[in-house]
């Protein structure tokens, strides 16, 4: 069939305006596709190379702003794009283009690949003139591809379902955590397949990990300024189609690939948690490529500027912002989300998540549209739901302010945790209200209702920001090999590099930074709230002083999978760390408990005093947990000197402690049992003791 406008009446019939997106029927395929402000839309078929345009049949029905027609005699495979029809006007906040090959937003399979070349480069001189030049040789094009038989979804009640109060996080890249994998096969390093290895599982396992928390996996496109650097975007967060998973990560079948890698982490016991990015797309502003939603609605997928629609809302700093409060936007995410939950994923971090809040006028709003469908979904509801609680637009930051169920990242208790351990003055208040879970954050009397502790989402590191050893080795970000002269990432590291920036052969100055990395996960497993562990921060990972490794696909990201022994006994203190938060009754953080006794002391025994909180130069405590004639004693200690404990006599009275760890030891396996009222207390450590109180 020759290209161009065609009238097609006769080839396609009008179908159904539902589901939307490419549905195969007995005898061939129903394509729905939402504009509200087209004029036409058209299907584009390809020969099997994805090269040659073959036909292009336009859609002979309207419904409800939802063009929509069956075509007979498609089978599984055809590769296919859209061409849409309607005004060119970007002062109206228009750009319709039919040059513009377009990527149906529902497409489940991809192939070919995307090209900074041609059409896809605007031109800056006149960026709002439009361009006569078919895109199609340059662009990715869709796979059709059948939905999921019901015997291939996963039925919510077959869900491992992990508590809360169980729930251990491992934030993780599938290229990064594996590439460098020794025993993984070398076809499978850095892909899915690798992600259920055995010896990666057995790693995770040895942790005590619940769950792995995955950098985005859907499709994405590395941006042109990275390319032209010999850089890409090796942390994804650019993504170009909310329905296919990123091919670099699969050998040849992302789908079914990305299946057997989370049925695999099932078997083993192990939730897969997916963060996915819905606050913009890789088609970034208004010099950005047209690629999908652009081209097929740009008012009504975006948000634009009200005093000039020209140009873009830009609440993610990444050029544009999804209009998720428009009711088809959010109909693309919740589709997209009950997608990858019928393929068995068990929850979703989400990535700039204020911005999902935001409502028609741009404010954040706890019971905005998409929050709110989320939170009511049937199927969505009872997955992990975690909130990254902040955008860089007005009022941008809400943490504490997302409704049930979302968990959130809590960067108050990272910043709170390293100030205290850096030693900086005033910190005792925070690291005390971080140890009981955020409630200044997270309480009960916040308009987003009681959701408990298990709200707060406890990290120290992220993919953003320094590794665990980095926050110990180094006081200044080292971002030069990202190309922007360390203009990027933040200055505000809390960190400190005890001495020498930087790797170094000083014992004494690594032996303060191994403990300092075992006192910050102490801290971590011990307090209320959910733990996040960074994929490396328990084997000494360093990003070489580089705080935003986003482009850095190369030894700076990826897990190194060292056997020293200093490596191997920190893997194994974080397993430690992690069964007795597991084991000791009285660290189940999450869960209420009516008859728990919370109290904080003084290293003399004395109980802290409002006087005692607020001393500048504040830097040990001992928190007490009791609960039926049992208490564990949480002994923090962030002082350069070593210390005396009195052990305290009222309201608690020890009879017997039992060491359960101490970060000043080496061996954690042969603790001591005491009887005493006193103990030495390390400089820079903490103890967590087992004590039988006296009747």
């Amino acid at each position: 069939m020759a290209k161009g406008r065609s009238s097609t009446a006769d080839v396609m019939s009008p179908g159904r305006s539902w589901p939307l997106g490419v549905d195969f029927t007995e005898d061939g395929i129903n394509l729905a596709v939402f504009s509200a402000h087209a004029e036409a839309i058209e299907l584009c078929l390809f020969d099997d190379s994805g090269l040659v345009e073959t036909a292009r049949l336009r859609l002979p029905s309207l419904t409800d702003g939802v063009f929509h027609g069956h075509l007979a005699g498609v089978r599984p495979g055809q590769i296919y794009g859209l061409r849409a029809y309607g005004p060119f006007d970007p002062a109206h906040g228009h750009r319709f283009n039919p040059a513009k090959l377009l990527l149906d937003p529902y497409a489940r399979g991809l192939t070919g690949r995307f090209r900074w070349e041609g059409p896809n480069l605007v031109d800056e001189a006149n960026p709002l003139a439009l361009d006569p030049r078919d895109s199609a040789p340059f662009v990715m094009k869709g796979v059709m591809l059948p939905g999921l038989a019901l015997a291939e979804s996963v039925d919510p009640q077959d869900r491992l379902a992990i508590p809360w109060a169980k729930t251990v996080i491992y934030e993780a890249h599938v290229k990064g955590l594996t590439r460098l994998h020794p025993d993984v096969p070398t076809q499978d390093r850095g892909r899915f397949a690798a992600l259920a290895h055995p010896k990666v599982i057995e790693h995770l396992q040895r942790l005590g990990v619940t769950a792995v928390e995955l950098l985005p996996v859907m499709a994405f496109l590395d941006e042109r300024r990275l390319i032209e650097g010999g850089l890409v975007n090796y942390w994804g967060y650019n993504t170009h189609a909310f329905m296919a998973l990123e091919g670099r990560y699969a050998q040849s079948d992302p789908l079914f690939e990305f299946k057997a890698m989370v049925d695999g982490l099932h078997a083993a016991g192990i939730e897969v948690i997916l963060d996915v990015v819905y606050n913009h797309t890789a088609e970034s502003d208004h010099l950005g490529p047209t690629l999908s939603l652009r081209g097929l609605d740009n008012l009504s997928y975006y948000r634009l500027q009200a005093d000039d629609p020209r140009f873009y809302v830009n609440d993610t700093g990444c050029g544009n912002t999804l209009n998720t409060a428009h009711p088809r936007a959010m109909q693309l995410v919740l589709d997209s989300l009950r997608y990858f939950a019928l393929l068995g994923v068990d929850g979703f971090r989400f990535d700039l998540a204020s911005v999902l809040g935001r409502t028609r006028l741009g404010a954040f709003d706890p019971e905005a549209p998409l929050l709110q469908a989320i939170s009511q979904d049937p199927l969505l509801a009872g997955l992990k739901l975690i909130a990254e609680p902040w955008d860089i637009g007005p009022d941008g930051y809400q943490l504490g302010h997302f409704p049930s169920p979302f968990a959130e990242w809590n960067d108050h208790f990272r910043d709170s945790v390293r100030r205290f351990w850096r030693g900086d003055d005033g910190a005792l208040p925070e690291i005390g209200h971080v140890l009981m879970g955020s409630r200044g954050f997270f309480g009960a009397n916040r308009d987003t209702g009681m959701r408990g502790v298990h709200a707060s989402l406890n990290l120290l590191t992220s993919h953003d920001g320094f590794t665990l050893f980095d926050t110990v080795a180094y006081a200044d970000k080292h971002n030069e090999a990202n190309g922007e002269a360390n203009r990027d990432g933040t200055n505000d590291n809390h960190s400190s590099n005890n001495g020498i920036e930087g790797p170094t052969d000083d014992p004494v100055i690594n032996n303060r930074r191994l403990r300092q990395i075992r006192n910050m996960l102490a801290t971590l497993m011990v307090a209320r709230g959910v733990p996040m562990l960074t994929m490396g921060d328990e084997s000494m990972r360093s990003q070489q002083g580089n705080n935003n490794a986003y482009c850095q696909d190369n030894e700076i990201s990826w897990y190194l999978w060292a056997s020293d022994p200093a490596t191997l006994d920190l893997i194994a203190f974080v397993g430690r760390l992690v069964e007795i938060r597991n084991r000791h009754p009285l660290l189940d953080s999450v869960s209420q408990h009516d008859g728990l006794e919370i109290g904080w002391f003084r290293l003399d025994g004395r109980p802290m005093s409002s006087e005692d909180w607020r001393q500048p130069d504040g830097r040990a405590v001992l928190l007490a947990l009791t609960e039926g004639g049992r208490s564990l004693f949480v002994v923090l200690n962030a002082g350069p000197e070593k210390a005396l404990l009195q052990m305290p006599h009222e309201p608690v009275k020890p009879a017997r402690l039992r060491l359960l760890l101490d970060t000043a030891l080496e061996d954690q396996l042969l603790l001591p049992i005491f009887c005493g009222d006193q103990l030495a207390i390390a400089a820079c450590s903490v103890q967590l003791y087992d004590v039988a109180l006296m009747p």
